[in-house]
């Protein structure tokens, strides 16, 4: 049985000071180390290298992942970061997230090609869809090295959740088309009071977690919940 997947995806958030406040913070609360919990924390890019130092010091047990990718394997692509660079520093890519698509125009196309780059440089990818079009694209990936995160849109960033009942149906539509053993996560407005009854649905697998990753204290509180 795979482990519960929780994500933390900060965002355009935290100096390097503050990130590493964060990890003090939470390694002091608890031992992120678990039978049933994989944890894993999605800074910006120029903080993944100054973590992957402090986390293998600290010997805390968090797994690293990246916001973005590269479309390109490498080359004249000036402000790209790709698959190459990131393989030695994360295990996870976040692929496709919604603020991707609406803010600097992410087509479906561009979310295949990140996919493939991440597949082929062994990183896991987690693919956002809203919808069910979304899905279909990426019927043709290695389905048991993709994780999909369903992020309903007027849930992201807004404090007002999916209900649990309809992260587990979209989430069922998911495994429906792409299998019973692909992982699906739900992100959208997460927090410590909703998280179980998200995670406590037969076919969601894990959360992304966003506004609420930021506070060491709260992100802590999502993990103790799960690890009971």
């Amino acid at each position: 049985m795979e482990k519960t997947l929780i994500v933390a995806n900060w965002k355009e958030h935290k100096t390097n000071s503050e990130a590493r406040g964060w990890v003090e913070v939470l390694s002091s609360k608890l031992k992120v180390k678990s039978e049933k919990l994989e944890v894993v924390v999605c800074p910006s890019f120029v903080l993944i290298p100054d973590l992957h130092s402090q986390l293998s010091i600290l010997n805390f047990e968090l797994s690293l992942g990246a916001q973005d990718v590269s479309k390109f394997e490498e080359g004249q692509y000036t402000g790209e970061v790709s698959t190459k660079i990131l393989k030695d520093f994360v295990d996870y890519v976040i692929v496709g997230h919604s603020e991707r698509r609406k803010h600097f125009g992410e087509t479906d196309e561009d979310v295949a090609l990140k996919i493939e780059q991440c597949l082929k440089h062994e990183l896991a990818p987690i693919v956002c869809v809203s919808n069910l079009e979304q899905v279909s694209k990426c019927q043709s990936v290695k389905v048991s090295k993709t994780i999909f995160a369903y992020e309903p849109l007027f849930a992201v960033g807004t404090g007002e959740p999916d209900t649990p009942e309809n992260a587990q149906e979209f989430a069922g539509k998911i495994k429906g088309k792409l299998g019973k053993n692909v992982r699906v996560l739900y992100g959208g407005s997460v927090n410590s009071e909703n998280v179980k009854l998200f995670v406590n649905q037969p076919d969601i697998d894990g959360v992304l977690v966003g506004q609420a990753s930021l506070d060491a204290e709260e992100f802590g509180r999502i993990i103790k919940s799960l690890n009971h």
